[in-house]
């Protein structure tokens, strides 16, 4: 009953994938596809078998997740969670709600979400997922954000928002473009949104991920409700632009990190940096570039940031085999692991004596 506003539609929606051989959703039978009433009725009575397993196991799922997260609290521990702005095409989210997405009558999307060029694409990223249509939104008091929030919120104990630029200004390409240059800027819808996220949830302790091409309305938005911004390290010390991403130019309110799960590690970084850039970062650190990784941890925790991310791949020095993605490569991400033993007490004695120096 609690969880019934997802919980219904979920599990419909993948015993209806199991029923369809794994297929995308806007590949099923068009009365389905189109969610006709007739259809949905015959589905949930034809499979509920199956729509009764995926509540089992989303029961066992939410019961495991939450003895697991008040053992983390419990021990002084929270837990952040990411919430990327856009959901996939081939969602339970946009089956679902097809009415919030730019959607033709074939339920096909229109424009999709990207960014244009930037620092990790000479084509721009095409991402593929629908764009929301937030005038329908609006109207309806922006009920789905709210209501995916105040899931969110129930799971972890902070916010990321990926993509936070999206909400003053996303880039929208045409549907079947084959990359993001020809997109434009179309307005997203800024302090309206929050306001209303803050009237129904009250102040969520939320992170904006606020990289890329960030604009005026960009920064006045994360600033007006006092939502800390991010801060990498590595691009501090790129030469080829002026950077806000050194640490004596950081605001107090935002978080500090040697690099993300985009990024390379810092050793990997370093490794590959032109030799100005390595040059300014022995002159800035006043270091021999020996122990790079552990150089650029403590000016991370030595910085003015309200709070500091450290990658495992930076505190264990590891080089670029450990990288954990490359944005705009669809394969091959996501497969670096560790093992226990790697965190000895060498790694726990100087991650304790740098936190406890800088009182982090």
């Amino acid at each position: 009953e609690k969880n019934k506003s997802w919980l219904e539609e979920y599990t419909l929606f993948m015993a209806l994938k199991k029923h369809f051989n794994g297929k995308p959703w806007h590949e099923w039978d068009r009365d389905i596809k189109t969610r006709t009433f007739t259809a949905l009725k015959e589905y949930r009575e034809k499979l509920s078998d199956e729509i009764n397993y995926h509540r089992f196991l989303q029961f066992i799922f939410f019961k495991q997740w939450h003895e697991l997260k008040s053992y983390a609290n419990i021990n002084n521990i929270k837990i952040i969670g990411d919430i990327p702005i856009f959901v996939a095409y081939d969602s339970c989210d946009t089956w679902a709600n097809p009415d919030i997405f730019y959607l033709d009558e074939e339920r096909n999307p229109t424009k999709v979400a990207g960014v244009p060029p930037d620092y990790f694409s000479s084509t721009g990223q095409l991402w593929g997922n629908p764009l929301y249509n937030w005038e329908i939104l609006k109207e309806q008091d922006y009920k789905w954000w709210i209501k995916r929030l105040a899931a969110t919120i129930e799971l972890v104990d902070m916010v990321r928002i990926d993509h936070f630029r999206g909400f003053a200004a996303y880039w929208a390409i045409p549907y079947g473009s084959k990359d993001a240059i020809h997109g434009k800027w179309e307005k997203g819808p800024g302090e309206d949104l929050f306001k209303v996220i803050k009237a129904e949830l009250g102040q969520i302790p939320i992170i904006a991920e606020d990289l890329g091409f960030v604009t005026p309305d960009v920064e006045k938005l994360r600033d007006t409700f006092e939502f800390p911004g991010m801060k990498i390290l590595q691009f501090g010390f790129d030469s080829t632009e002026g950077s806000p991403y050194v640490p004596h130019l950081f605001p107090i309110n935002c978080v500090a990190y040697t690099g993300t799960h985009d990024n390379e590690t810092i050793v990997g970084w370093y490794e590959k940096a032109k030799a100005q850039d390595k040059d300014y970062v022995k002159e800035y650190l006043n270091t021999d570039g020996k122990d790079i990784a552990w150089d650029f941890i403590r000016l991370a925790l030595a910085s003015t940031a309200i709070m500091v991310v450290i990658p495992l791949q930076d505190i264990l020095s590891l080089g670029s085999d450990a990288r954990m993605n490359i944005p705009g490569v669809a394969c091959g991400n996501w497969q670096w692991r560790y093992k226990k033993d790697q965190l000895n007490e060498d790694v726990k004695q100087k991650l304790t004596r740098l936190t406890g120096i800088y009182k982090r």
